[in-house]
């Protein structure tokens, strides 16, 4: 799949994600998917109720809200992001194991070097395999 972010949206993780540190940051992503390419049209960002550095938890009431606004701009949900504040940008075990959606994507951003690293993840039997993001 190839999944397509705008740079003010990548931007904008970058920052809400360096904002949390130590902490994970996280939130959700939105948009639509047109032949065989999934467009990322609003990143919500959502507190980490887990407030560790370790792993994410978005609340219902705050997934509700976001879905909601989704529906209200047209959009459906795609996926989730997550900060990883002190490893690469790659799907951990425990990401891998919370990974209910086989059809949404998965990004994990690294905060461990000083360039961020951002990449997009399906997830499906236990398999995590990286999709082709590009920032635009």
């Amino acid at each position: 799949m190839k999944v397509l972010l705008k740079k003010a949206d990548y931007d904008k993780m970058v920052a809400h994600a360096k904002a949390n540190l130590p902490e994970e940051a996280c939130g959700l992503i939105a948009g639509h998917d047109e032949d065989g390419v999934r467009v990322i049209e609003k990143v919500y960002l959502i507190e980490n109720v887990d407030h560790t550095n370790e792993h994410f938890t978005i609340t219902p009431k705050a997934q509700l809200e976001a879905i909601k606004n989704m529906r209200q701009n047209g959009l459906k949900p795609l996926g989730n992001w997550h900060s990883h504040p002190e490893s690469p940008s790659r799907s951990s075990q425990e990401d891998i194991r919370l990974a209910y959606d086989s059809s949404a994507s998965y990004l994990i951003l690294s905060l461990m070097n000083e360039e961020p690293v951002l990449h997009s993840f399906h997830v499906e039997n236990g398999q995590s395999t990286k999709e082709d993001l590009n920032i635009i």
